[in-house]
């Protein structure tokens, strides 16, 4: 079994390793893990850019070294445009989830960038510039890429969806057809975009000379964005969900984000018997208890300024204990048809100062809304299309609303000093996830690697995937699948290391300065420490 990088100075991670070279990079120049993670998420959009782009979302938690912890929410709204008749008076019963229709968010990812870097700047004495930051990207972008073998399969899975979207296939198809493994993709304009944000300042995107650019081309391919969603848009600095469990302290974003499901997922199982007694006690309970929350998930959570109650209240320990009471040890509940969806990268940074940093950013479905502007290489992202068009319900689009995010990244301080960031892409397979790799490294002992490289299990609709069984890893025992079947669970058997359980990843940083970074072997991913 592989075993976790170590290290005694700093450590990066992400889902495509010329990301994580270029994050390490970052800090053996000396770069903070703010500054290593901006590199890395530019550089990110450029290898992944079937899971996330700067016309996406982001957000952070940043742990500093006196374990101060700091979130950021860099999430775009709706377009003040973007209103119910303005779809209803076309005809339209739903959000239509591909094309210029399906760009109604402002693109937060860049804002989230700027914010993180003045952070770093006023409390982390971070020194490198923007120029430094951006150069890998801009240079990989134009110089290409080579397809991965994620990036073709969903180009095979997704291209029907797609191909009469403008700009998508003049960007990824080579002589009308899906380029192969290991073909190169350029992206000039992209490259043009990463030199105009080095000249111009990260700001430029939604208020200078990017900014007009892309106003430009979504005002001809149809958007309702417009020139003051851009203007108006600033990231914000929110305050953590926390919740203490056995031997740590639990952080995650708060609403718009599911943040709130992965640290009750944990609090549920705390009340739960016998949970790591064996596989099947252990998936049986962590789907059980993904059940319970999600019911309140789907109930409450989307743009905290229109939630009926506030989302700390679900983390008080008698409401947790009351609702673990929902979970029968020995019968599987019927699963309620949910429906969410998305495409997200991880990444995580642990530096040579103690400062540790867990950042997800996404842009929703695989490619997004698939609409590639032409003058700035960006592909938008569809994540307004979880709104209802349904006057009636209660995540019903408004403009300027945030849309819910599946994408949330976990971080945990624990009793002994450690400090771990962690986080997967995998839309509601993310909590379970979560939890699932937080207990196996803090409770079943499991070193990092192994934690992560174990046979997973996912339940409901996910990243690529359109049902809800729960689907499981052939690589746990046919006992196991059978039992799970007998008390109940609709089980879907996938490959060994099938790619919708996401690409997760994870780094402890430990109190005497030791730290521990792990990938996800179904990724294209690397974790570096020098």
């Amino acid at each position: 079994m592989q075993s976790s990088k170590m290290s005694f100075k700093n450590m990066i991670v992400a889902p495509h390793h010329l990301a994580a070279k270029t994050g390490s990079d970052i800090l053996k120049e000396g770069g903070n893990a703010i500054e290593a993670m901006i590199a890395s998420a530019a550089m990110i959009s450029v290898v992944y850019p079937h899971m996330n782009s700067m016309g996406g979302d982001n957000f952070w938690l940043i742990s500093e070294k006196n374990n101060n912890i700091t979130a950021i929410d860099s999430c775009g709204g709706v377009a003040k445009n973007a209103s119910r008749d303005f779809y209803i008076n076309q005809g339209y019963k739903s959000i239509p989830s591909r094309g210029a229709l399906a760009a109604l968010t402002v693109p937060g990812a860049v804002a989230g960038w700027k914010a993180a870097y003045d952070f770093s700047v006023k409390n982390l004495a971070g020194k490198l510039p923007i120029s430094r930051l951006l150069y890998d990207a801009e240079q990989t972008a134009n110089e290409g890429v080579a397809v991965t073998n994620t990036l073709k399969n969903n180009l095979n899975s997704k291209l029907k969806q797609l191909i009469d979207i403008p700009g998508f296939k003049d960007v990824y198809l080579k002589n009308e057809k899906i380029p192969e493994l290991g073909d190169k993709i350029l992206f000039p304009a992209m490259s043009k975009t990463f030199s105009n944000l080095i000249k111009n300042g990260l700001d430029d995107f939604y208020s200078g000379e990017i900014s007009k650019d892309i106003i430009s081309d979504l005002k001809i391919l149809g958007s309702p964005l417009t020139e003051s969603d851009f203007i108006n848009y600033k990231s914000t600095f929110v305050k953590p969900l926390e919740l203490k469990v056995k031997g740590a302290k639990l952080f995650n974003l708060p609403p718009p984000t599911q943040g709130i499901a992965s640290i009750m997922i944990l609090g549920v199982l705390e009340n739960l018997n016998n949970v790591y007694d064996n596989d099947v006690s252990f998936i049986h309970n962590i789907v059980e208890a993904t059940k319970v929350v999600f019911k309140i998930r789907d109930k409450y959570i989307c743009d905290p300024k229109y939630m009926e109650k506030d989302v700390n209240d679900f983390l008080i320990n008698d409401f947790i204990k009351d609702l673990s009471k929902n979970v029968d040890p020995n019968i599987a509940m019927p699963w309620p048809d949910a429906a969410v969806g998305g495409d997200t990268v991880w990444l995580g940074a642990s530096d040579n100062y103690g400062n540790s940093v867990s950042f997800i950013q996404s842009i929703y479905w695989e490619f997004g809304s698939g609409l590639i502007l032409p003058k700035t290489g960006i592909t938008m992202q569809n994540r307004g299309v979880s709104f209802s068009l349904d006057k009636n319900h209660f995540n019903k689009l408004i403009p300027g609303r945030k849309p819910f995010h599946t994408i949330q990244p976990a971080l945990a301080h624990f009793d002994d000093g450690r400090v771990l960031s962690y986080g997967t892409m995998g839309g509601e397979g993310q909590p379970q996830t979560q939890a699932t790799i937080f207990s196996r490294y803090a409770y079943q002992n499991q070193n990092l690697q192994k934690a992560i490289n174990e046979p997973r299990w996912l339940l409901g609709k996910t990243w690529g995937d359109e049902t809800t069984s729960l689907k499981i890893e052939n690589r746990f025992s046919s006992k196991t699948i059978q039992k799970l079947k007998k008390i109940g669970h609709n089980i879907e058997i996938v490959d060994d290391f099938d790619e919708m359980m996401g690409h997760a990843g994870a780094i402890v940083r430990h109190s005497d300065n030791l730290v521990e970074g792990a990938f996800d072997q179904r990724s294209d991913g690397a974790a570096i420490g020098e």
